[in-house]
């Protein structure tokens, strides 16, 4: 049931995200400079507000089960979790600022998840 996977998606990237701040905020502190930290947070602050947003989405998908855009803005959620969070966790990790070059597809995947939920409720009486 695609509502019960969102939200156990969700809530498995919330965890995550979670472990991930803290382990920037106590393990690689000191050893990452101001600006890769920085992007490290961001990735973290990013990954949540949207494992947040995929509970969100099951729980909407659970009340309107045949609706095919919030069916589309999990996929893309989980989409933009990946390659987003992924790639400036990656990019402040390895100093490698080429993966800052895919960074924007993600966004652009989140604005396209929270544009599905937006069509999923605009024609609604």
């Amino acid at each position: 049931m695609m509502s019960r996977l969102a939200i156990l998606l969700g809530a498995g990237n919330a965890v995550l995200a979670i472990l991930l701040g803290a382990f920037a905020a106590h393990a690689i502190e000191n050893k990452l400079t101001a600006r890769m930290q920085e992007i490290f947070n961001t990735a973290a602050d990013y990954h949540l507000y949207h494992a947040i947003g995929l509970v969100l989405i099951g729980v909407l998908i659970h009340q309107h089960p045949k609706n095919k855009f919030l069916t589309a803005a999990t996929y893309l959620m989980i989409f933009g979790i990946i390659v987003f969070c992924g790639s400036l966790y990656a990019l402040s990790l390895s100093g490698i600022t080429k993966f800052g070059m895919i960074t924007p597809i993600g966004g652009l995947a989140f604005i396209s998840a929270w544009l599905c939920v937006f069509m999923a409720f605009i024609k609604r009486p």
